[in-house]
């Protein structure tokens, strides 16, 4: 974990995090930013905001789970004003468990769409999609064929049994792209898929997506899924072993004759007991701003959520024009308790 220098990395309790805030003075604006975003290329996006509003970012970085769990452990006593979340079934969450402040802001409401919001309240939405990657099918091109694999669906067909790999199916990528093949498919058809892939799978599943990625161009494994950022990072790679793999797989974009590849988000709210929610509003506004969607594209490989934003990244390039499911991302992120159930029932690890 790096925690920035105002905060120490040695706190224990929500009151000593307070105390360890570096004093504003009367004229210095704050914005005190939880983040489980662990990009260097973010790093532009805070300098940039503070440059453009001379609002000074304190910020702690750490993974969902961890941010998660401080802030429940501060309760009202935490400084935290924005939290920053890379999955929906997290933002999800943290929403059920009260963490978030709905916000009424009509730029967010004017530049992030529906789809990849909270549902909205009279009060606003609790939370908002900033960046978009789709979770794709990943294939050894020497030892699977395009048409095996064309759709999620056959990941837990017979025909790749022994070919699948991918990391836990309790990891939010997964709980979210399995929340959206449930809405999609039902319960019943969901859980017979789940425990197909259970019987395909050629190893325990493991690791993270780019170990995925190289099981396959390894030969381990014929088939894996893998969020797109991870494919774009590698394509832009200067490593000539991550190039050497990347000439050895293929990428399917899922359902294309169906309901769409799904997509998921990292995003942003307010925390519920923001001290400085006036600057937490306009950051998230900044990440909605053109110049910030810019960055997550052509820094970190991802899509932007708004629509529009010109584009200087030839490998998300690359990937051209797909079909997109259109459900909600807030009923993906809740359908997560029921197919966790149903990872549990067929020993999906």
């Amino acid at each position: 974990m790096r925690v920035s220098t105002v905060f120490s990395s040695s706190i224990l309790t929500a009151a000593l995090l307070g105390s360890c805030l570096t004093p504003a003075t009367a004229q210095e604006q704050v914005l005190n930013l939880y983040s489980a975003r662990h990009y260097q290329t973010d790093e532009a996006l805070y300098a940039n905001f503070t440059k453009n509003t001379g609002i000074r970012i304190n910020r702690v970085d750490t993974d969902d789970a961890g941010l998660l769990a401080r802030l429940k452990s501060e309760g009202a006593a935490s400084p935290a004003d924005v939290i920053l979340l890379v999955d929906a079934a997290r933002l999800w969450q943290a929403e059920e468990e009260g963490l978030f402040q709905a916000v009424k802001s009509a730029r967010l409401e004017e530049r992030i769409p529906a789809q990849l919001r909270a549902k909205p309240s009279d009060k606003g939405s609790a939370w908002f999609g900033l960046s978009t990657r789709a979770r794709v099918i990943v294939y050894n091109k020497q030892t699977v064929k395009k048409d095996d694999v064309l759709n999620y669906q056959d990941l837990g067909n017979p025909k790749n049994k022994g070919r699948l790999c991918t990391r836990s199916g309790s990891h939010p990528y997964n709980l979210s792209l399995f929340g959206s093949v449930y809405e999609h498919m039902g319960a019943e058809a969901t859980e017979a898929w789940l425990k197909g892939m259970v019987a395909n799978m050629a190893r325990a599943p493991k690791g993270g997506d780019t170990d995925q990625i190289k099981a396959v161009a390894s030969g381990e494994c014929g088939v894996a899924i893998s969020n797109t950022y991870y494919l774009a990072r590698m394509m832009r790679s200067e490593k000539p072993e991550d190039r050497d793999a990347m000439e050895k797989i293929a990428v399917v974009f899922p359902n294309q004759q169906s309901w769409g590849t799904h997509i998921n988000i990292a995003g942003g709210a307010v925390a519920r007991h923001a001290k400085n929610r006036d600057n937490a509003i306009k950051f998230l506004e900044y990440l909605s701003s053109n110049e910030a969607q810019a960055y997550f594209a052509n820094g970190n490989n991802e899509w932007p959520a708004v629509t529009g934003v010109r584009l200087s990244n030839a490998a998300l390039e690359s990937f051209g024009n797909f079909k997109s499911e259109t459900i909600p991302i807030a009923t993906v992120g809740a359908n997560q308790p029921l197919v966790q159930k149903m990872l549990d029932r067929v020993g999906y690890k």
